[in-house]
């Protein structure tokens, strides 16, 4: 009989795709399995994920794994985006909706909250958090106890993304360091525990145990089964594994996420209101960080450039990088001061007029010059009192040549590289539980890296 391949189990689960993925005691990928589910709409007819069917595919996935003759199932691990919760009732049941967390919240509610918290500058500096409505999500909670009491009466338990599919296998409620110390307004990053605001409007009670992103329980089938880990937060693990000299990850996709692992200082007012924040490491140290929206911003930019130009929208992705049309639009384009108002601040590509530039390449060029100028702003908060020397770039736009060749160009006291590693966020996952599952020594060449050094526009 052939010998099964003992592995763990990482359900990755992104805003698009939802993936499983299986690693080996190496930590090499030996399989994966990516799908995608139509969004429903909630009680208010907003677009949300389809936690019914996203569930069921989890469980069907899971009972396969058990079964197979080709894989012995040693653990479960789970990540997903942040700012998410997922509602049961006392008996276990859910409840309710996986709420989106773009979903407008209604400004007269923030603002009732805000005036009780002694606004919204002294509510961000004791939590760590820019105030953002259901991004933040303990503002979900709040929104729910005002808006549908009925709906928030029934529930036992609300518990993060992740923590949710663990529940599913385990059946066990737990909260985790890293959904908390991600921009959700629920901890008190002094005191290191859940905020009192919780405790004074009733919702604390609705709340788990809190426990590092490393813990793990075991099933009655000796199976490992994690709690599960925020997506970004996950995505620093490898490189923690790996490098040991002062560094900062910026993750790129939706959003631009600048993370520094080794600066625990806490945001001022200033940078809170401009999206600088706290995140948590698994163990519940503080990693200064700073999101921006700037994934997106490029997506819509391109989608308005390739309409103008009548071009594909993919007509950027072969694009090589031209030093002698960054010097081109030097002399020909209008200079405009980048700026952040907040981590939703868009690029100042969004003032240019299109027919002022040659063709799609030339307003491409300037989109990726305007992101990078308002990217450095952002960063250069996480940088500050810090003795880094090494920015390690993941995700959509480490494969962006412009994009790489520009960051270096800003950073020149930094070296700068795109890596390259199996799907880190899922890998971290992953690592994060490596004690409990695998006897094999952990691989210090978790992570491929090619540095982009800086050359003259």
């Amino acid at each position: 009989m052939k010998t099964k391949i003992p592995v763990i189990a990482i359900f990755d689960i992104g805003k698009t795709n939802k993936k499983l993925l299986l690693f080996d005691e190496q930590y090499n990928l030996v399989k994966e399995v990516s799908d995608r589910f139509a969004e429903v709409t909630d009680d208010d007819g907003f677009p949300c994920d389809d936690i019914a069917s996203l569930s069921e595919w989890i469980m069907q996935q899971y009972r396969q794994l058990l079964r197979s003759e080709v894989y012995e199932l040693k653990a479960v691990n789970f990540s997903t985006y942040g700012a998410s919760l997922v509602h049961i009732d006392k008996e276990g049941n859910r409840i309710g909706y996986l709420y989106n967390y773009l979903k407008p919240y209604p400004p007269e509610l923030m603002q009732q909250f805000l005036n009780a918290r002694g606004g919204a500058t002294v509510f961000s500096q004791q939590t760590s958090s820019p105030v953002m409505g259901h991004l933040n999500a303990g503002m979900q909670l709040y929104w729910l106890k005002e808006n549908k009491p009925v709906f928030f009466n029934n529930i036992g338990t609300s518990l993060h993304f992740p923590q949710y599919l663990s529940f599913l296998l385990t059946g066990k409620r737990f909260a985790e360091m890293t959904n908390l110390g991600a921009h959700s307004a629920m901890w008190d990053f002094d005191k290191k525990q859940y905020h009192s605001w919780l405790q004074q409007e009733n919702l604390r009670q609705r709340l788990c145990e809190v426990l590092p992103g490393d813990t793990a329980v075991s099933t009655p089938g000796t199976i490992t089964i994690g709690i599960g880990l925020h997506d970004s937060s996950a995505a620093t693990i490898p490189y923690l594994a790996s490098f040991t000299e002062p560094f900062i990850i910026l993750s790129t996709g939706t959003w631009t996420i600048s993370l520094n692992p080794f600066n625990s200082s806490l945001p001022t007012a200033a940078e809170l209101e401009k999206g600088c924040l706290s995140y948590l490491t698994y163990q519940g140290n503080p990693v200064k960080t700073a999101m921006l929206f700037a994934g997106n911003d490029h997506d819509q930019q391109v989608k308005r450039i390739a309409d103008h130009f009548n071009v594909a929208p993919e007509f950027y992705q072969s694009l090589e990088y031209d030093a002698s049309l960054i010097e081109k639009l030097q002399a020909t384009q209008t200079a405009i001061l980048p700026f952040i108002g907040s981590a939703t601040t868009p690029s100042v590509f969004h003032s240019r007029v299109l027919s002022g530039f040659d063709d799609a390449i030339a307003a491409y060029y300037q989109l990726v010059v305007d992101i990078i100028a308002q990217q450095a702003l952002s960063t250069r908060m996480i940088l500050q009192n810090s003795s880094v020397k090494h920015m390690y770039v993941d995700g959509g736009f480490c494969r962006n040549k412009i994009y790489m060749q520009l960051l270096a160009n800003t950073f020149t006291g930094i070296k700068v590289y795109a890596t390259s590693m199996m799907q880190g966020t899922a890998l971290g996952a992953a690592i994060a539980i490596h004690p409990h599952w695998n006897t094999q020594p952990l691989s210090k060449n978790l992570v491929t890296l090619r540095q982009w050094k800086p050359m003259g526009n």
